[in-house]
């Protein structure tokens, strides 16, 4: 078929692909509603690894990337996932500006073939805009699977344009719906898509004001008609829009002004106003989606959805719905916790012996004793760390995590947990950027973007910390075993170390839900919006991939960030551990700074200021303490967890401190890449501090209390 594709690219913003057209002969968009398996078809044909899953709100940026088919260059942009283009939401105005203004040369809408007629609606708005729309029914292999055929030659016949149905995950089928797009952009193939037809009003309303818009001179005839569709709904973004980017200012045009009010009496003198012709124009969409839904699809069972009702009944009851969630969760994190001992044990054995190596070639190269202590003490002893607690509880987690994804369970923690963020004035999306957040606070801030409300994506951002990152459930994990799970032996250790765990991370949801009512009534005041999430169908998780995607996109994309933070720290930390005042070294003056303040919080200086000095990366934390215990200029690491355990126990450690560092552990400041990321997507320094302080002011106060509670029992008893 003549097809390369490329295996680079970039994740842009809807603006940004205006400009990234030169060099391509044909522009493609890639627009369908989400979960129809949009981005796993431009993986297929581009070659990118973009992150695709089984639940909503996947792609709000816009990706790029290209391919080459029957000698042409083909430019593919994957637009974001939305249901509709009534610009509502963020996602749904970045599609519409790209499907208005981006000059794509056809615009092809994938669509579900096991929910066709819900689909259809954002087909019909597409093809208001632009004539050169490519359906692409996509999921052909679930729609057989449910006893559901479509005529997808009577389905193009209706909707007069080229449909394509695919298998995402079949290439023979990506390479034919390529062929359709070379054929559309060659003009081999016409399109000519149907018009809706509305209520004679609202085509009475239109034919008045369409005149004056192709006195505009737009270059996109084919847009008049919905352009007069806009301007009698007021639609204040996409008058903007035209401003922005085709240089038209709608609000000189007084004759342009005067059609529209005209149009406006003419609805008004029979009672429809702007809530009214919305909703004559939906109905009027939806009873032609239901019409040629009618006559293309056939259904051998029509009872094909009853597996999955059954288990939404299970899995989103009131009674069963939690305690099931809290299961997965504990069951994932009960086999983090054991299965990571053993490879973490070995790495760090492993890279022991390659310290020692390191040391013999320094001394045989007569390296000076700094420059010894700076890169191996302190850059590759952090280095090792890092990998060895980071690595193999990640590479377990992040498959297990991605399973459930994979499977469609993650919507449904999202619906369970909906009409808690209601009460709290936030949005239910909150719940899949915190399910994001569990693999990389990061990660859960660019995932806040799929919520709409701009003061819900702050409440998002601002209380995302409190779900523990990857880079402190290593922390968290250690700390639970030595001082929780050893009241017990084999199973029951592990167990009760599981069990705290689960614990903390209930008390993290806990205070999300109090700190963002405490948000909505105060400095981010509002009502919560209406949610509209669909919850996807149960899939088959594709295991090989699910392997690849978390071990390459994720474990190894985190790894990889954590690692080029600490490297620099560990350098840092060895200058303070070995630089010294009146034999006090500068980390010692730093823990004897905060050690009153610490105190109250029933912890210590050290444990204060390693912290502190674990911003870029939480995974240094505890080497910091350990090296600050046992006054040593490097990081070490403790194989045995009993002998780490006496170290504690000496240096002060209590079941209190313990229970007081797991709280500290799950609320203070986010790291340095989080921090940056916050920055970036508010766009704003006094967000950012805002998040900064929040989860550490709350870790704060909460260790006070407990210290407070936990000294009154003791001296009552």
């Amino acid at each position: 078929m003549g097809l390369t594709a490329s295996s680079t690219g970039t994740k842009v913003l809807a603006e940004d692909v205006f400009e990234k057209t030169v060099g391509f002969n044909f522009t493609i968009g890639i627009a369908g509603n989400p979960n129809v398996g949009k981005s796993t078809v431009f993986n297929g044909i581009t070659g990118m690894r973009q992150h695709t899953g089984n639940w909503t709100g996947k792609t709000v940026t816009n990706a790029i990337g290209n391919c080459k088919h029957k000698d042409k260059d083909f430019l593919f942009v994957d637009i974001p996932g939305t249901y509709s283009l009534m610009s509502n939401s963020e996602e749904e105005e970045i599609a519409r500006n790209y499907i208005c203004f981006g000059n794509a040369d056809v615009i092809v809408v994938v669509v579900d073939a096991t929910s066709l007629e819900r689909n259809l609606n954002l087909v019909f708005q597409t093809m208001e805009i632009t004539k050169n729309v490519i359906v692409c029914v996509n999921l052909l292999d679930e729609a057989k699977k449910k006893g559901i055929h479509i005529d997808l030659e009577l389905l193009s016949k209706r909707l007069g344009v080229p449909v394509v149905g695919t298998c995402a995950r079949k290439r023979k089928t990506l390479n034919n719906l390529l062929d359709v797009i070379y054929d559309v952009c060659v003009e081999k193939i016409e399109v000519s898509p149907i018009t809706i037809k509305y209520s004679e009003l609202i085509e009475n309303s239109i034919n008045l004001i369409v005149p004056s818009i192709k006195k505009l001179n737009i270059k996109n005839v084919h847009i008049h008609r919905w352009i007069a569709l806009k301007l009698i709904d007021g639609d204040k973004s996409i008058i903007n829009s035209l401003s922005e980017h085709l240089n038209i200012d709608l609000s000189k045009n007084l004759k342009l002004k005067a059609k529209i009010d005209e149009a406006k009496e003419l609805l008004g003198n029979s009672n429809i106003d702007i809530n009214k012709s919305r909703d004559i124009i939906v109905s009027s969409i939806l009873h032609e989606a239901e019409d040629i839904c009618g006559l293309v699809c056939k259904y051998n069972n029509p009872n094909y959805n009853e597996r999955d009702r059954k288990l939404d009944k299970i899995l989103t009851s009131r009674i069963f719905g939690f305690p099931i969630m809290i299961g997965f969760l504990g069951i994932i994190f009960w086999i983090t916790i054991v299965g990571a001992n053993y490879p973490s044990q070995f790495l760090a054995n492993l890279f022991g012996i390659i310290q020692d190596k390191l040391y013999l070639l320094f001394g045989y190269i007569h390296s000076p004793t700094w420059v010894t202590g700076v890169l191996i003490d302190g850059m590759y002893q952090t280095l090792a760390w890092v990998v060895s607690v980071m690595l193999p509880p990640m590479a377990i987690f992040f498959p297990l995590f991605t399973f459930l994804e994979d499977l469609g369970y993650l919507p449904r923690i999202a619906f369970n947990l909906d009409k808690y963020f209601k009460k709290c004035c936030a949005s239910g999306k909150q719940a899949l950027s915190m399910c994001m957040g569990f693999g990389c606070n990061a990660a859960g801030i660019i995932g806040c973007r799929i919520i709409n409300s701009p003061r819900e994506r702050l409440i998002a951002i601002i209380t995302n910390n409190f779900v523990p990152c990857n880079g402190r459930f290593p922390f968290l994990i250690i700390v639970s075993s030595m001082f929780i799970g050893g009241i017990g032996i084999g199973f029951k250790a592990s167990l009760f170390s599981t069990l705290t765990v689960l614990f903390v991370i209930i008390l993290g949801v806990v205070v999300t839900f109090v700190v963002s009512k405490i948000l909505s009534k105060t400095v981010l005041k509002g009502m919560p919006s209406t949610l509209t999430l669909e919850l996807p169908p149960y899939r088959k998780p594709q295991f090989g991939k699910i392997l690849v995607r978390s071990i390459f996109d994720r474990t190894l994309f985190v790894l990889g960030r954590a690692i080029s933070v600490a490297a620099p720290t560990g350098v840092v930390i060895w200058l303070l551990a070995n630089i010294a005042i009146n034999d006090i070294s500068l980390l010692q003056y730093s823990a004897n700074f905060f050690e009153p303040f610490a105190k109250l919080m029933g912890l210590d200086g050290y444990i204060l200021t390693a912290f502190i000095l674990g911003l870029p990366a939480n995974e240094i934390v505890l080497p910091i303490i350990l090296m600050s215990y046992l006054k040593m200029g490097s990081l070490i690491g403790m194989d045995d967890k009993m002998a780490l355990r006496e170290i504690l126990i000496q240096n002060g450690w209590t079941i209190l401190t313990a229970i007081n560092i797991m709280i500290f552990i799950l609320m203070h400041f986010p790291c340095a890449t989080t921090l940056l990321t916050i920055k970036k997507e508010t766009k704003s320094l006094k967000w950012t501090f805002v998040s900064f302080l929040v989860p550490t002011i709350c870790g704060i106060v909460l260790c006070m209390i407990t210290t407070g509670v936990w000294n009154v029992i003791t001296n009552f008893v």
